[in-house]
């Protein structure tokens, strides 16, 4: 009896302060409600959809309107030691395409973030985004075929568009067509569920 008491005593704290495994999302205005309420955007739409399906995973949103690939590299570290994630999200480029920015760039600063995230034993999705037809053609074929290149080089899982049956429908667009709406946020997790969970579940009870 004596024993077990010690035990307790011992344990009960770590326990008890265990924190559920958290799901690191690192985009940009995408991912960060631009133009919506916090509570409006796909993001926060997962958060309500993990609850529902049981898992215990707490979801942190890192993304920042206007960010980059670049500007990624900078903030993640400090994100990765804080959180620790079981699951990071990367969803940036968007921006870098945006400005013109050459491929070799995105590639290598995208297959950066992913080594991040696994060095710290995160389980890691990668995100992919299309252009706008006016940035030509053989510009947007390459930009999406980038995120391929990238997700199969490095061996990890990923969604090859996350505005997929959205950003063809103009009346799912904010008025700047670049940014969806609301009624749209739902659309878009269906893109990136059905991905993400098996990530979700492989993690469930891998952490404390």
């Amino acid at each position: 009896m004596i024993r077990l008491l010690l035990f307790l005593l011992l344990w009960l704290p770590l326990i008890v302060v265990a924190k559920p495994p958290v799901v690191l999302v690192l985009g940009d205005s995408l991912s960060a409600s631009y133009g919506l309420a916090s509570d409006e955007g796909w993001v926060a739409l997962l958060a309500g959809r993990i609850t529902g399906e049981g898992l215990p995973h707490q979801v942190v949103n890192a993304s920042v309107s206007g960010d980059t690939t670049t500007g990624g590299l900078t903030r993640l570290p400090p994100l990765l030691e804080r959180h620790r994630p079981a699951v990071l999200v990367i969803e940036l480029g968007a921006n870098d395409g945006l400005r013109g920015l050459g491929f070799d760039v995105i590639r290598e600063n995208l297959a950066r973030l992913v080594t991040q995230g696994r060095d710290v034993g995160a389980r890691v999705l990668l995100i992919g985004v299309r252009l706008p037809p006016n940035y030509g053609a053989s510009y947007t074929r390459g930009f999406q075929a980038m995120f391929q290149e990238v997700g199969a080089a490095q061996g990890v899982p990923l969604v090859p568009a996350l505005l997929k049956d959205v950003a063809e429908n103009w009346e799912l667009m904010q008025p700047d067509g670049l940014h969806p709406t609301a009624e749209a946020q739902g659309r878009i997790l269906d893109n990136v569920w059905p991905t993400l969970e098996p990530l979700l579940r492989a993690s469930a009870g891998n952490r404390p």
